[in-house]
């Protein structure tokens, strides 16, 4: 049965700055200014969960007022998805209504004028390549960010860290070996799903424990043991856990990756 997504009015994010341009003091006389203009449409989809998007959310404007100054924030639409019914079919390893379900949204996103779209979260990156072909505007996707700055630091063997779905189906290992060259290996299965539960009975509850914060960094050190020069960390909550900077090798967050390459997209 498919399901029905509503295509409910989008509300456009605005840009503060367009109000406080008006009581802004003049420039001298003769300064050379150089403008940064947000020139294409973010579109997110969201809701995978809320608490991703609000992560995405906040770390997009904040790169897009480091980018453009003064009162900017990025201009966006973002399409809320109901995280219950999607998690009850990835459980189900029902991926094939979870792509009709994200993709009618995207569609929606399109339809409004957003220049590009983007899941707001790891794991619904499964599906990816279904939404992508699904619309007829660009998806960014979130490997490609990640992959890059693997690259441009040297790398070429990394661990990854995220969910089961993650760290198994190959959405995010395949991208990076196909299109970067990098080799990517994961824990074995006892901690793989040790770090899965970790994530969804602990972080996604709001709930940070010291001896979780522990086991994370004994799985970031096996992987430098087997080789890896640095380590992916594929999942919104696992920043709760740990700084990038407390890890035993450098460590890329690839939600803030994905969130600055989407404002580098939209600016002109």
């Amino acid at each position: 049965m498919r399901c029905k997504v509503a295509e409910l009015p989008l509300v456009q994010s605005l840009d503060h700055s367009d109000l406080a341009s008006r009581a802004a003091p003049a420039r001298p006389s003769g300064e050379t200014i150089v403008t940064v203009n947000q020139t294409r449409l973010i579109g997110l989809l969201g809701g995978m969960s809320w608490e991703s998007s609000a992560l995405y959310y906040r770390l997009i404007n904040q790169a897009a007022h480091a980018r453009m100054g003064g009162h900017h924030n990025a201009r966006s639409l973002m399409f809320t998805l109901d995280f219950d019914e999607l998690n009850r079919l990835a459980a189900a390893g029902n991926w094939k209504q979870v792509a009709a379900v994200v993709s009618e949204a995207a569609h929606s996103l399109e339809k409004a004028g957003a220049a590009f779209a983007m899941l707001t979260a790891v794991t619904p990156h499964t599906v990816a390549d279904q939404v992508a072909g699904a619309i007829g505007i660009p998806l960014l996707h979130i490997a490609d960010p990640t992959g890059a700055a693997i690259r441009a630091a040297g790398l070429s063997r990394v661990g990854l860290l995220g969910t089961r779905y993650t760290m198994e189906l190959g959405f995010f290992a395949e991208r990076l070996q196909q299109r970067f060259g990098i080799e990517v290996i994961v824990p074995p299965e006892e901690q793989r799903t040790a770090l899965h539960r970790i994530i969804i009975d602990e972080l996604t509850l709001g709930v940070v424990r010291p001896e979780s914060a522990d086991v994370l960094l004994r799985l970031a050190s096996d992987l430098g043991a087997r080789g890896a020069q640095a380590v992916v960390v594929a999942c919104t909550e696992l920043p709760l856990l740990l700084d990038m900077d407390a890890y035993p090798m450098p460590a890329f967050d690839v939600v803030k990756l994905h969130a600055e390459a989407a404002v580098e997209l939209a600016l002109e």
